[in-house]
C-alpha cells in the first residue's frame, strides 16, 4: 500500500520524532554492549573538549568534530531531498520517515567508527595516534548533533545550509586543521603531505 503524504518538508511529526529518538537510544545499548566507556575514562563530563590531542577528545559531549556530525546532518537531509522529493520516495514511504533513517545511518556510522577496524585505521593514515575510540555519551552527542544539523536544513534555505556547512569546514580547517572533508580523505586516501602539515598544526 503506497503511502500517501503531502508533507514535502521533511521534518517529522511527534510519532516520527519519538522513533528517531528509539533509533538513537538503541545505538546506545549497542555501544554500551560492545563495552564502549559510557562517559570519559577519566571520570569527568565537560560540555566541550577543546584539545584534539588529548585523552579527553571524542570522550565529552562536544569538541571540534562535533561541527562535522552538524554538516552530517546537512548532508543527510539534502540526501532525503532527493529520495523523497526527486526520486518519489513519498509516494511509498511517508516523510515522517527521513530523520529516523538519518539517525540510524549514522548510529551505524557511530558504531563502524567503534569498531576495531576503524580505529585501527585512525590510528594508522591520519593524526590520530592515540584514537581509541568515542565514549557513548560522546556518540549520542554526535547523533544529536548530526539531528540538529538535519531540522536546521529542513527549515532553512539551500543556500543558508550550504554557506554554514562551508563555514563550519573552514572554521575548523583553520582552528585544529581538519575538517569533515580531510577527515574522510585521509581514511579513505591517505597523504602524507597532509598528515605532516596537521601534525605540525
Amino acid at each position: 500500500m503506497r503511502a500517501q503524504s503531502t508533507d514535502t518538508t521533511l521534518r517529522p511529526d511527534r510519532t516520527g520524532s519519538g522513533v528517531a529518538l528509539a533509533g538513537g537510544l538503541l545505538v546506545v545499548a549497542i555501544l554500551l554492549a560492545m563495552h564502549r566507556p559510557p562517559i570519559c575514562p577519566c571520570g569527568t563530563v565537560r560540555l566541550w573538549a577543546g584539545v584534539v590531542q588529548s585523552p579527553e577528545n571524542s570522550q565529552q559531549l562536544t569538541d571540534w568534530y562535533s561541527f562535522s556530525h552538524v554538516i552530517h546532518g546537512f548532508l543527510f537531509y539534502g540526501a532525503a531531498h532527493l529520495l523523497w522529493r526527486k526520486a518519489g520516495l513519498a509516494r511509498y514511504v511517508a516523510s515522517r520517515w527521513a530523520l529516523v533513517v538519518a539517525v540510524l545511518a549514522e548510529g551505524a556510522w557511530e558504531i563502524l567508527e567503534n569498531s576495531p577496524i576503524i580505529i585501527d585505521r585512525y590510528r594508522a593514515v591520519t593524526v590520530s595516534y592515540g584514537y581509541s575510540g568515542d565514549s557513548v555519551l560522546n556518540s549520542a552527542s554526535d547523533i544529536a548533533c548530526m539531528s540538529l544539523g538535519f531540522l536546521f536544513a529542513a527549515r532553512a534555505p539551500a543556500w543558508v545550509t550550504v554557506l554554514l556547512a562551508l563555514g563550519f569546514e573552514l572554521f575548523t580547517l583553520a582552528m585544529i586543521r581538519d575538517n569533515l572533508a580531510l577527515n574522510v580523505l585521509m581514511l579513505a586516501w591517505p597523504i602524507e603531505a597532509v598528515r605532516t602539515w596537521q601534525a605540525a598544526g
